[in-house]
């Protein structure tokens, strides 16, 4: 259930103000007031005006090298402090010099063809649509779940996903062979909003849509593909309506198909099927290039590291030993 989020600090209520006015999403707000608060704790809640580049730098090394965080996550933590200083407090931190954290990202867990299949072979309905959408467009659980009607195209067979991570639109592939069960998707999500139209509900919008359009969550365009059972409140208006399904409802189901697929080597999880995808374009000899795109990343050696789970690369390289 979505709840409005509001915060006892004034500051941190400023900070969110800002961040809507610029047209953030909520989970950026969210990681970003996440780690901006977790600085503040850092040094006793000193406020950040009577702080600056040698805080910041104190707090950014001990990251990496007492909690050995990731470099992508030190990363977002660093664009969190700089945004409320920048942006905020109107504040230069000037040439930071921090560590960067050394852990790596590890390699990503892979299904193979008959164990994805297997999988699947486990769920009906819903779920095995969400699954097989993950599988086979690349895509994140939350991307998969935030799928309006507006964003599936079956005559080209691609989907929109939209104000996914990094603020990013983009456009990816999508199965021929789901066009049968999204088709039946969509004539239910517009029958449901429909007839929350008529006690006056409807799916819940960007806000900036609301704000722009009133009248906009009668327009079955805006219907969630995977509508959630119940109401909620709108995070940021308050408003009663009925937004996507939540991430728990799929893990759990995914978690029994697992059990049941029998499938007790491999730590398998929704992400997994992203990373199943990337592999799987790539042992089919799909260009790097063409899988960053579908995947949404803004630099190749992102993806690259998916070359590395293949026994024999995507650029066909042998081992030598194969040639004795």
């Amino acid at each position: 259930m979505c709840m409005v989020f509001v915060m006892a600090s004034p500051f941190l209520n400023m900070i969110r103000r800002e961040l809507r006015l610029r047209g953030y999403s909520m989970r950026t707000e969210k990681t970003y007031l996440h780690w901006i608060k977790q600085f503040i704790y850092f040094n006793n809640k000193k406020h950040p005006k009577d702080m600056g580049a040698i805080e910041v730098k104190a707090y950014l090394s001990w990251l990496a090298n007492e909690r050995h965080v990731a470099i992508n996550t030190q990363k977002v933590a660093l664009n969190s402090i700089v945004f409320m200083y920048h942006k905020i407090l109107n504040l230069s931190l000037g040439d930071l010099g921090f560590t960067l954290a050394t852990k790596q990202r590890h390699i990503p867990v892979v299904l193979e063809v008959n164990e994805v299949r297997a999988i699947i072979n486990e769920l009906a309905g819903r779920n095995r649509v969400i699954v097989e959408l993950m599988y086979g467009s690349g895509l994140r659980v939350s991307e998969v779940l935030r799928l309006r009607v507006q964003d599936v195209n079956l005559t080209r067979y691609a989907l929109t996903i939209r104000n996914s991570k990094g603020n990013k639109d983009r456009q990816t592939i999508l199965s021929s062979r789901l066009h049968e069960p999204l088709t039946k998707l969509i004539t239910q999500a517009i029958k449901l909003q429909y007839e929350d139209n008529q006690i006056g509900l409807g799916c819940s919008l960007p806000f900036a849509m609301a704000a722009q359009d009133s009248n906009a969550y009668k327009s079955p365009a805006w219907a969630f593909l995977f509508p959630s059972i119940g109401y909620c409140n709108h995070p940021v208006t308050g408003v009663k309506c009925r937004h996507h399904l939540h991430q728990t409802v799929i893990r759990k189901a995914l978690k029994v198909a697992v059990k049941k697929a029998r499938l007790f080597n491999k730590r398998v999880s929704c992400h997994t099927f992203r990373h199943s995808f990337a592999t799987h374009m790539l042992m089919s000899g799909s260009d790097i290039r063409t899988v960053q795109e579908l995947l949404g990343h803004n630099d190749v050696k992102v993806t690259q590291i998916y070359t590395h789970v293949l026994g024999k690369h995507y650029a066909g390289a042998n081992s030598p030993l194969d040639s004795l």
